[in-house]
């Protein structure tokens, strides 16, 4: 196991180099110039080469690229903002958390309610329980986060007055955003459980567990469930590294100060290190949810993690029966 997280480490820094060049690439050939949106279309020609200049604007694509991503490898640094000249490292650090608790709660609330519906579903099958998750599931999963969103907030915040309208600065506040953000995947949750469940509960062990007279909820708890988690832990980790790169929604709507936020201010602003900072943190975080997702099918299912043994732990891990026949 060890090995392999390794080898995951070691394969994210070209991922984490690729996202960088790309990203950069992007940034520096996207039609507009920073220099003139700061200083504006009156500026004079003297103010605009001094401050394209002082950005570093002026030199050739390939040094800006060499420089950018040496700065990155010896000293963390992203760079500053064009606009603010504040150090980008430092903003990403104050608005970084807000917007993992903000996935963190999301996903709570995606399991906590979308594998209990997505068993129920399961368990009840051609049932109206079953038929009732069902369509609200599709209908829930069909409606854009935005228009969720700004629904919520007119009815919850503008109308009935029962929650705040922007900010997280009250633990209501956290309401609104966190099911605006959660809803379509505890959906998705519900129907991906359902499928799961549906496959394992016809399997022969299952069958022969309720021959032996267990109750229904042991056999769901202790047989099913833990056959069907791999496809809801995918959910899970998709989820997060969605609710990472995709918040900008969202933290917008409901003026969250988060990294989705603060990139939607650097693409109106061509800010491009703010762009290529975010995009860089932001990719960092989805190749580390990839590798903890990986690393919880090997817990989930011991034939996933024999995969992930060497060949002598392999070895020394066979049954005694087996290692007698062999």
């Amino acid at each position: 196991m060890l090995r392999y997280i390794i080898k995951r480490l070691i394969w994210m820094i070209p991922v984490i180099l690729g996202v960088v060049v790309i990203v950069f690439t992007i940034s520096y050939f996207t039609p507009g110039d920073p220099a003139a949106a700061i200083l504006g279309p009156n500026a004079e020609k003297a103010s605009y080469e001094a401050l394209r200049a002082k950005l570093g604007l002026d030199r050739p694509f390939l040094v800006q690229l060499g420089t950018y991503i040496w700065n990155i490898v010896s000293r963390f640094d992203l760079g500053k903002a064009y606009i603010t000249g504040t150090p980008i490292s430092e903003e990403l650090i104050y608005r970084l958390p807000t917007t993992i608790k903000l996935g963190v709660l999301s996903i709570f609330v995606t399991v906590a309610l979308g594998t209990p519906l997505g068993i129920l579903s399961a368990t009840k099958q051609y049932s109206i329980a079953d038929y009732s998750v069902t369509t609200i599931a599709l209908i829930v999963n069909a409606i854009p986060s935005f228009v969720l969103a700004l629904f919520a907030l007119m009815l919850f915040s503008v109308k009935l007055r029962w929650l705040p309208i922007a900010g997280v600065a009250t633990w209501d506040a956290w309401i609104l955003p966190i099911a605006c953000n959660s809803l379509g995947y505890v959906a998705l949750s519900a129907r991906m459980t359902r499928t799961s469940m549906l496959e394992v509960i016809r399997q022969d062990y299952i069958r022969t567990a309720r021959a032996k007279g267990l109750k229904q909820n042991v056999v769901i708890r202790r047989h099913a469930l833990p056959n069907a988690l791999i496809p809801i832990v995918t959910v899970v980790g998709t989820q997060l590294s969605f609710v990472l790169a995709g918040a900008i929604i969202v933290e917008t709507i409901f003026s969250i100060p988060g990294m989705g936020m603060y990139i939607l201010s650097g693409i109106s602003g061509r800010d491009y290190p703010v762009i290529n900072g975010t995009v860089l943190v932001l990719s960092v975080c989805v190749c580390v949810m990839n590798l903890l997702v990986d690393i919880a099918y090997a817990f989930i299912d011991p034939r996933i993690k024999a995969l992930y043994m060497s060949p002598r732990k392999a070895k020394a891990h066979k049954s005694p029966k087996t290692a007698e026949v062999a």
